[in-house]
């Protein structure tokens, strides 16, 4: 995949109701520019698969889209085993993605093992058009005490991603305390027909709370979007009491030793199927 074709993955995620816009296909290319891979029929992009390496700790597989007029001809499965072939001739030793309930299966027979169970959450509301936002952000001094918790929470460092999201969504970027007293972030990112909520993580549901009002009011969005984990009793609880509401069930998934699992019961919600 070459920037050339960034129109024809936002055209295939919006066939399929997707989220994702042209700058997070290129944060894909710029992440793993050797990673990504397209289905063409002529100059016609008609399927996608993305990777991701986080410290060669272990990579993640998402984007896997195929043009509705073309499925049930394999296109999916070769994009798939052309991804996994690239990650395993570079000798990262661990493989994730998150599964939908259809794909599951498919990705257990490649030798894929559940790890823990997302639900996705929608909210849907009607925002004044026009409506200004004013919030204090989050002081760019602690955007490396942010990054540095998060490559604990998560696992492996992703800062070159997470700051993208910053600098692209700065109104959107949380957080709760300082240093080893770190409270509660977040991140957020302007979607194509939602903004969506995550990674968040919070200490507390007291910070919870709080991170989530101020996440919506800084929204301008009508629909925001959120996949939780399922275990997050804090999420489950504050979420529908903001009005979310289930959309889809996600699975965690991973091949391999999973060495750095890093710490999941920490987390309210995830960056996102595509990213981890």
């Amino acid at each position: 995949m070459t920037a050339k074709d960034i129109p024809g993955g936002v055209r295939l995620n919006t066939l399929a109701g997707w989220n994702q816009t042209g700058a997070d296909w290129n944060r894909f290319l710029v992440a793993s520019p050797d990673g990504c891979f397209v289905m063409e029929e002529g100059a016609k992009v008609v399927g996608t698969v993305t990777t991701l390496s986080y410290e060669d700790r272990f990579a993640w597989i998402g984007m896997v889209l195929v043009d509705p007029e073309y499925r049930n001809r394999g296109i999916g499965s070769e994009l798939l085993r052309w991804a996994i072939e690239h990650l395993d001739a570079t000798g990262i030793p661990t493989l994730k993605l998150d599964a939908t309930p259809l794909g599951k299966p498919l990705y257990e027979k490649l030798g894929f093992v559940s790890e823990y169970e997302i639900e996705r959450w929608n909210l849907r509301r009607t925002v004044e058009e026009g409506r200004a936002v004013s919030a204090p952000l989050a002081p760019a001094a602690q955007l490396p005490e942010i990054l540095a918790y998060d490559r604990q929470i998560f696992g492996a460092d992703r800062s070159s991603l997470l700051r993208s999201l910053a600098d692209e969504g700065a109104a959107l970027t949380l957080a709760v305390g300082h240093g080893t007293d770190m409270q509660g972030y977040a991140f957020g990112r302007h979607g194509l027909f939602a903004d969506h909520l995550g990674p968040w993580m919070a200490g507390d549901p007291d910070t919870g709370k709080m991170m989530l009002t101020d996440f919506l009011r800084r929204s301008s969005r009508d629909t925001v979007i959120v996949d939780a984990l399922r275990s997050s009793n804090l999420a489950s609880e504050i979420l529908p009491a903001n009005g979310f509401t289930i959309a889809r069930p996600l699975t965690r998934m991973y091949r391999g030793p999973n060495a750095f699992p890093g710490k999941p019961h920490s987390l309210c919600a995830i960056l996102g199927p595509e990213f981890g």
